[in-house]
């Protein structure tokens, strides 16, 4: 080996168990490699990997079998190191052989046991260049993604912070910075951490190269968000699989997505300006609002696509009022008369605004016509009413109020008549948005003790069938305010757009 120095592990290192089909299973010894106690072929592969280490290179070539990392059970070779507390896994990955399958992966993991079923997350680099934060909530459920928008990065990096996990790439320069949406998963401690390889084939085994690999942990402990830097990501949830795909990551708070009629790209909200990006990822362009420069996360498309309502503060003494620009920007025309008023639906045929407006200081749903007029008042019970928008077919109109309490989702005719109420659950829910055939309802979820919708903090998005009134929870995430205030529906109604966010400790990124 040329003097190398080499820990190279194969199969004395294991005890191999038979099984009633013949294939191969194993159970480790406690023999270090490198950073890592131990290694194991986790779940039931036909071929045996094995893990040789270069102590001068830091590096770890893995051969890994395994007919997937996937849905309820894994199949690959780990090599491991328990641990507690946060933790940050950083390394160069590269593949050996150019002609593997295109599915194969070599990860950085975090996992809570060495069962093939077991709860974990992981940054995942495919043998296509994908990378993507792969995760498993609970034991034997299905496994989810969050993919990046990057392809092919060189290192890559899983960081454990409290409950959350999130996926960091490096640029060109070597520093780093997170790479999409982070997961909130319940891990007991200790839990395993470490580097595997599977080669999505079961009768193959392939081999990366993990190098400069860097361990560390940390005393886990709350954020301050004075004390570390905000980043925004805007993603792309398909609602049948639950698998999420980040278009575009910046260092500051941006807010509420809509999906233009196109189906092509998508509108946020920055720094009072309103932008637009492609559902593919690039740079965002900023639309002409005219003196509309002040503009709020309460804004949406007209049905024809023609037009855009925004909800902007350059005015009446800065109290928010809602206008409508052509969709491809120009002079606003003011709609609400009276302030503060906050645009959240469009009835089906276009002629109809729903907002939220504070009178005589309370908050309730009214409605005016999109050429102007008289604004109509449709709630009146005590507390803030908020949310408004229509049903597809122009006959309901879905909202959120707290006048049971806490922050329920409510409906009512578009009238206003006929008032009742629709999620009866202890925690707090917010802006009800539907599918375009009208048969699905996503919302945002807070905990029961949080008051108001504020930003940064422990969020679900849920998804109920109105048929059945069941309850799915695609996912679980860092948000609030500007996660998801205005519709973000597809126009196909496969997938939605939301924005999540992420504190980082200023000292975190880097390389």
């Amino acid at each position: 080996m040329h003097g190398k120095k080499i820990a190279w592990l194969t199969l004395p290192a294991f005890v191999l168990l038979l099984v009633a089909n013949g294939q191969q299973s194993a159970v480790p010894t406690a023999t270090p490699v490198g950073l890592f106690e131990s290694h194991a072929d986790v779940g039931t592969v036909l071929h045996a990997g094995w893990v040789e280490y270069d102590a001068a290179k830091r590096s770890y070539t893995i051969a890994g079998s395994g007919e997937n990392m996937w849905l309820g059970s894994d199949a690959f070779q780990f090599a491991w190191k328990k641990m507690s507390g946060d933790v940050t896994l950083t390394a160069d990955i590269s593949f050996l052989g150019e002609r593997g399958n295109e599915h194969r992966k070599a990860v950085l993991m975090i996992r809570q046991t060495l069962d093939a079923d077991s709860p974990y997350a992981d940054v995942a680099l495919h043998g296509s260049g994908l990378t993507s934060l792969q995760y498993r909530e609970e034991k034997s459920a299905a496994t989810h993604e969050i993919q990046a928008n990057i392809s092919a990065p060189a290192r890559v990096r899983i960081e454990k912070r409290g409950a959350y996990f999130s996926m960091w790439l490096a640029d060109a320069s070597g520093e780093f910075r997170p790479a999409g949406g982070s997961t909130r998963i319940a891990l007991k401690e200790p839990f395993y951490v470490g580097i595997g390889v599977c080669s999505h084939d079961k009768d193959v085994t392939e081999k990366a190269v993990l190098s400069n690999v860097d361990l560390k942990s940390a005393e886990a402990a709350a954020v301050a968000a004075a004390a570390s830097t905000l980043y925004s990501t805007l993603e792309i949830i398909t609602v049948a699989s639950m698998d999420r795909r980040a278009i575009y990551v910046a260092p500051e708070r941006f807010e509420a997505p809509n999906w233009m009629p196109d189906g092509k790209n998508l509108l946020f909200n920055r720094n009072g300006r309103i932008e637009k990006i492609p559902v593919t990822g690039g740079t965002p362009q900023v639309l002409d609002t005219g003196f509309a420069t002040r503009c709020n996360n309460d804004h949406g498309i007209s049905p024809d696509g023609t037009q855009l309502a925004i909800s902007d503060n350059s005015r009446e003494d800065h109290q928010s009022l809602v206008y409508i620009v052509p969709i491809g920007g120009g002079a606003p025309r003011r709609i609400a008369q009276k302030s503060p008023s906050y645009w959240h639906g469009w009835s089906p045929d276009g002629k109809t605004l729903a907002f939220v407006g504070e009178r005589n200081g309370e908050f309730d749903i009214y409605t005016i016509p999109a050429a102007g007029g008289a604004e109509t008042r449709l709630t009146t019970a005590p507390g803030l009413d908020d949310g408004p928008e229509y049903t597809p077919d122009g006959k309901h109109i879905y909202f959120n109020s707290e006048r049971t309490g806490h922050m329920q989702i409510w409906r009512m005719r578009a009238d206003g008549s006929e008032q009742e109420q629709v999620t009866f659950g202890e925690e707090n829910d917010w802006f009800p948005h539907f599918s375009p055939d009208g048969q699905q309802m996503v919302f945002l979820t807070y905990d029961a003790g949080v008051k108001g919708h504020p930003e940064n903090k422990d969020v679900t998005l849920r998804m109920m069938t109105l048929k059945d009134k069941k309850i799915t929870v695609l996912a679980k995430l860092f948000g609030g305010q500007g996660t998801m205030n205005v519709p973000s529906w597809s126009p196909d109604g496969k997938q939605f757009a939301f924005v999540s966010y992420h504190l980082v400790p200023k000292d975190s990124a880097g390389k």
